[in-house]
């Protein structure tokens, strides 16, 4: 059975496995160390267009909670900004994301958090290929590598189903069942893409708008992006 929190660990860099610290795997932590979004899946979806690096405070905590982390600071941010009440927690100084344990960006219940992580993989996968570099013949090259990796049978073809699909913003758009969702969604595909690509920025500029996102909260959300990913 395809278990999406473990994909969306090995996409960020690493493979989610048990026995690492707090609960994160010893090579998600090596691929997070070494730079990644580009150390892992995605950096193969990326191909030569090279990949972010997470900064080092995200060490701790695994791909789901990396994202939605990122995405409560940024709305969180944002709420402070317009003279709301803010409620981020103080934690770890030493954590680049405040805890979003329990909260909209980090459901509690299993089901509910698979069904985030597999709209955040279809989110980044669309995003990777949204200059549309990723034609027939580099679709090869892409399946022999995924071929080469320790996945299983359910998350390889998770992968190649999405990447055989054509690119549908509206698909991506659906998995927004939240505001919450939308802002996660958001920032996972802003650290798939290349931001120097302009066809890229074209497709996040386009995504923003069919998630409604408010031009502040999206500034909040890529400022938090430029943090964690350098």
């Amino acid at each position: 059975m395809l278990d999406p929190q473990k994909l969306l660990d090995q996409f960020l860099g690493g493979s989610a496995s048990e026995g690492g610290k707090g609960g994160v795997s010893p090579d998600l932590i090596k691929g997070l160390a070494g730079g990644a979004v580009a150390g892992g899946l995605a950096s193969i979806l990326m191909g030569s267009k090279g990949g972010k690096k997470l900064a080092k405070g995200a060490l701790k905590i695994g791909g789901a909670a990396v994202l939605g982390g990122l995405a409560y600071k940024a709305y969180q941010t944002w709420q402070a900004n317009k003279g709301a009440p803010t409620t981020v927690p103080m934690g770890d100084l030493k954590d680049i994301t405040p805890k979003a344990e329990g909260t909209p960006f980090l459901p509690a219940p299993r089901a509910e958090r698979d069904e985030l992580s597999l709209s955040l993989l279809r989110a980044m996968i669309a995003a990777a290929k949204s200059d549309g570099h990723i034609d027939a013949e580099e679709q090869g090259r892409i399946f022999a590598k995924i071929d080469e990796l320790a996945l299983d049978t359910e998350a390889k073809a998770f992968v190649i189903d999405e990447l055989r699909k054509p690119l549908d913003i509206d698909a991506v758009v659906r998995g927004a069942t939240s505001p919450e969702a939308a802002v996660e969604i958001y920032a996972a595909s802003a650290l798939a893409i290349d931001p120097d690509d302009p066809a890229e920025q074209a497709y996040l500029a386009m995504l923003a708008s069919r998630l409604k996102l408010d031009p502040g909260l999206r500034a909040s959300v890529d400022q938090e992006v430029m943090k964690l990913a350098r």
